[in-house]
């Protein structure tokens, strides 16, 4: 059985970054269920390059690498800032210059990163039905986390951790190959 691979994508603008920390940490704990590489991509890697990409091919070799890694990924977690109750344009204009092909049945973790509570549903108005249209398999708990949720940059809030662990676990219905007899019997 070949490794699967593990993409985080985070959707954030700035450095550092409580998306990027959201996104490490998931993409740790499901790389670690499911005996996974793991690789994280953000927004930023691409650079002044994205704003100006009409198409997938208008973005230089190292652009269209990362945006290759997203595609071969077996798995995805996604998550966004999400900035006056949507995600950052630079995010959807990569999402955008992507085939509508390209996801078809792709296990996707979505979630996102807000200041306050008021963003919660964003995620399942935003990030669920943009990942829809791809046909992708957005995972049932998405997770949104705030400000309160993090100390020193990393997300520690037992709750917001507890979700997060159960929406990784939802990994295990589309890669039961993968999973050690432990978790296979949880």
């Amino acid at each position: 059985m070949s490794t699967l691979k593990l993409v985080g994508l985070s959707g954030n603008i700035t450095t550092p970054s409580k998306t990027r920390a959201l996104v490490q940490t998931a993409a740790a704990l499901a790389a670690d269920r499911l005996g996974a590489t793991m690789d994280v991509i953000e927004v930023n890697d691409f650079g002044d390059q994205l704003g100006r990409a009409r198409r997938l091919t208008d973005l230089d070799a190292a652009g269209q690498a990362l945006v290759a890694r997203i595609i071969a990924a077996d798995a995805l977690v996604v998550a966004t800032p999400i900035y006056k109750a949507s995600y950052p344009g630079l995010f959807k204009h990569l999402i955008d210059l992507l085939d509508p092909l390209s996801l078809i049945g792709k296990p996707i973790l979505i979630a996102a990163t807000g200041g306050g509570e008021k963003h919660a549903l964003a995620v399942e108005h935003q990030l669920r039905p943009l990942f829809g249209f791809f046909e992708a398999h957005s995972l049932p708990t998405a997770v949104h986390v705030s400000d309160k949720d993090f100390s020193d940059g990393q997300l520690s809030n037992p709750a917001a951790l507890t979700r997060l662990q159960r929406a990784v676990a939802q990994f295990d219905l589309h890669f039961p190959q993968a999973l050690r007899p432990a978790q296979a019997a949880e």
